[in-house]
């Protein structure tokens, strides 16, 4: 199997993963992210599955040498907490909140055709595309 396709089925298993553990639904999100309210603690079943599913397998892979589909392994060195992490991060949440939607069932939504998602995607490639532009000019 080569990496292209290696990333295409794992896209595919992961949107289905998010369609299944109810990501791709905003109002279940938003019942996640309401403690105030009426709580839905489900979505931390799907999160916590991943947790553990990542703890088990990140040891297993980092004791191959190399990984299957190319040279090195790529594991990030930074470890600081500066500005652009809590902006960051701070922006997602945000935009997690207000519209339900992170990146990834965000995209395996966009299978819908609903507006809300054509919105939210259009608004996060514009974001991504000003994020770029902002790098290049040094701000």
């Amino acid at each position: 199997m080569n990496s292209t396709l290696a990333a295409f089925v794992s896209g595919v298993i992961f949107a289905i993963g998010l369609a299944i553990g109810g990501m791709t639904k905003p109002a279940k999100v938003a019942g996640f992210l309401d403690f105030t309210g009426n709580w839905d603690p489900s979505l931390m079943f799907v999160m916590g599955g991943a947790v553990m599913t990542h703890a088990i397998l990140y040891r297993l892979i980092r004791k191959r040498p190399t990984p299957l589909f190319t040279e090195a392994f790529a594991i990030p060195t930074r470890t600081d907490i500066d500005p652009r992490l809590l902006g960051g991060a701070a922006l997602f949440g945000i935009g997690w909140g207000l519209s339900g939607f992170c990146p990834g069932p965000a995209i395996t939504s966009l299978a819908s055709g609903q507006t809300p998602v054509l919105v939210f995607v259009a608004a996060m490639l514009g974001g991504m595309y000003l994020y770029n532009v902002s790098v290049k000019r040094g701000a």
